[in-house]
């Protein structure tokens, strides 16, 4: 009989990622799928799909089957994901791999049922889900079986979930609409009303990853950008600088930051006193956002750290659990009940 190798996977807003048991991560591709719009044939999906985003004729929708840590559109969701593990894990009928699964917060009860069945018809033998606050947990490597209470904040690009963690169990959680999509929009709305400068998703991304930080730079630095002059409507070439983005970063910032302090108002004393002194950790791909740690800790007076391989510690988190099911099968949730 064939060997069978259980997978983990993280599926994000903006990307998913499939760990396979001994293996590591086999798989990391963008959460999007292009599809004709009157017949909904779909014509790409994953890295194929997102080349064609902004380039598309108009019968030609690209689009992210989840948006702000909700399934926007299930029917597009349950084709990329079973086009996703199929590549993984090939076609199987005899030797069914189990899957441990970690789905955004915005994820409701139906949608979870549902997913769990898509994964059955993909070829899996059984699919469990994690909360994503301890898949994050486990993939940074933090003893989260300890007494001690730990703050973990994962900033995807749809949504930011924080949790907090204490004997195997979130105890405190909440989530906030801001994350990297936040991010990138807040650029494009600033530079089109500072500047009268429009540009696209995948500009604001380049100046975001390359230019943005949470707290002014020491040295700025600058990109040349080309859009479009919203008064004259003709091509435009800007010269912009890193504060022009730290400007534009603030009120989502600004958001996320009252969010981690409402959880910290409503967690108990005794694991609040635990997060003071042992600090905030970040996770997901958002949290590499320059100076994000260090403007959190200023405003919250809170240390704070990030992750190593941040955009990673979710789906790690999962290959931990299907690494070692005996052991920490106790993170599980079948999808019939929540913690």
């Amino acid at each position: 009989m064939a060997r069978v190798s259980d997978i983990g996977i993280d599926l994000g807003t903006s990307r998913v990622l499939i760990y396979m048991k001994d293996r590591g991560i086999q798989l990391d591709q963008p959460a999007v799928v292009a599809v004709e719009r009157d017949s909904r044939q779909i014509l790409a999906i994953g890295e194929e799909a997102e080349k064609m985003i902004g380039r598309a004729p108009g019968n030609i929708l690209v689009v992210s089957p989840l948006r702000t840590g909700a399934i926007v559109d299930f029917d597009l969701a349950s084709t990329m994901l079973k086009a996703f593990v199929s590549q993984v894990i090939g076609k199987r009928f005899f030797s069914r791999p189990r899957a441990v699964m970690a789905v955004p917060s915005g994820v409701n009860e139906t949608e979870r049922r549902s997913l769990i069945s898509t994964m059955f018809d993909v070829g899996t033998k059984r699919t469990q889900l994690i909360h994503r606050s301890l898949a994050a947990a486990l993939g940074a490597g933090l003893p989260i079986d300890s007494s001690y209470g730990t703050l973990i904040v994962d900033i995807s690009a749809g949504v930011t979930d924080m949790g907090v963690i204490s004997m195997n169990r979130v105890l405190v959680e909440d989530s906030v609409k801001v994350g990297g999509d936040a991010f990138t929009e807040a650029i494009i709305r600033h530079l089109r009303r500072k500047h009268h400068l429009l540009i696209g998703m995948r500009t604001a991304d380049e100046l975001k990853i390359h230019l943005g930080s949470a707290t002014p730079r020491a040295e700025q630095i600058y990109m040349d950008v080309s859009g479009r002059n919203m008064i004259s409507g003709l091509p435009k070439t800007m010269r912009i600088y890193s504060d022009d983005i730290t400007e534009a970063l603030e009120d989502p910032l600004r958001q996320l930051t009252e969010s981690i302090q409402s959880v910290l108002e409503h967690t108990p004393a005794e694991l609040a006193s635990d997060i003071f002194e042992y600090g905030i950790l970040l996770t997901g791909g958002g949290a590499q956002l320059y100076g994000l740690c260090e403007a959190i800790a200023e405003a919250l007076k809170v240390p704070c750290s990030c992750a190593e391989d941040p955009d990673k510690n979710v789906v790690i988190g999962c290959g931990r659990v299907v690494e070692n099911p005996q052991e920490l099968k106790r993170y599980l949730d079948d999808g019939r009940k929540r913690r």
